[in-house]
């Protein structure tokens, strides 16, 4: 049995099918892409998978245990940061452990032995709007983290970002992933990201949007830029997009 997956999972708005038998694993220490269109149910799904949406069908399971309809399972970080304005980089980090019943300065100083891993260090009492969309996506990253859940679902973590500066969280995510030993979900429709990123990716298409096929990314980490050239990297994308062109 999978750590973490979707049995056949079904969703309808309004009598419209968004997503039809959506059946999806994830394994403990693996990161998983889910690629797609924009508008094909991806972040639908994510909402069912983090329980704050129910499906008309299916399940979701954590471990043997069936999570379907309940939230707080598993830690879901959205497209949009949603840093708060008016709270420090420190304050908005610690929120999970605020909320969790802890002291503030204690939740700050738990929040804060990782702001070295995550390139924050200094930036403690700036606010928001004072920090580089990179570091915003980063700061996000670690309140996601801190809720402490064993399975992170990632929606576009590193959308809205200029190449050079994806590239470069890029690799920063991937050596964080192997410190902190995440299991990870992630949603892309950025074929490059997914192939550098991930173990295994899954195919989304059609309407309602369905599973149409699973590849697996065969490179060993650490993944430096360099695989971004690679002949495996080229044949993985090529293969993929020839996929999406008879979907």
């Amino acid at each position: 049995m999978s750590f973490f997956s979707t049995d056949k999972i079904t969703k309808t708005y309004q009598g419209v099918p968004v997503i039809e038998d959506v059946s999806v694993t994830l394994e403990r220490g693996e990161i998983v892409c889910l690629l797609g269109e924009s508008g094909i149910g991806k972040t639908t799904l994510f909402q069912i998978m983090s329980g704050l949406d129910r499906p008309d069908a299916g399940a979701v399971i954590l471990d043997g245990k069936e999570i379907t309809g309940i939230p707080g399972q598993v830690s879901y970080m959205l497209q949009k940061d949603l840093l708060m304005p008016f709270k420090t980089v420190i304050d908005n980090v610690a929120m999970p452990l605020l909320i969790k019943g802890e002291k503030q300065n204690v939740a700050r100083d738990r929040a804060g032995a990782y702001f070295v891993d995550f390139g924050l260090q200094g930036f403690e009492s700036y606010y928001p709007n004072q920090l580089s969309g990179g570091m915003r996506q980063r700061a996000a990253l670690l309140r996601t983290v801190l809720n402490q859940k064993e399975v992170i679902l990632l929606d576009e973590p590193f959308s809205g970002l200029d190449s050079i500066t994806k590239m470069e969280l890029h690799l920063w995510f991937l050596d964080q992933f192997s410190k902190l030993n995440w299991s990870a979900f992630f949603i892309t429709h950025d074929i490059d990201e997914a192939i550098f990123l991930s173990d295994r990716i899954y195919i989304m298409a059609g309407h309602p949007g369905r599973i149409t096929h699973e590849l697996t990314v065969a490179q060993e980490r650490p993944r430096r830029n360099a695989f971004y050239t690679s002949t495996s990297f080229l044949e993985i994308k090529r293969k993929i997009i020839q996929l999406l062109k008879r979907v």
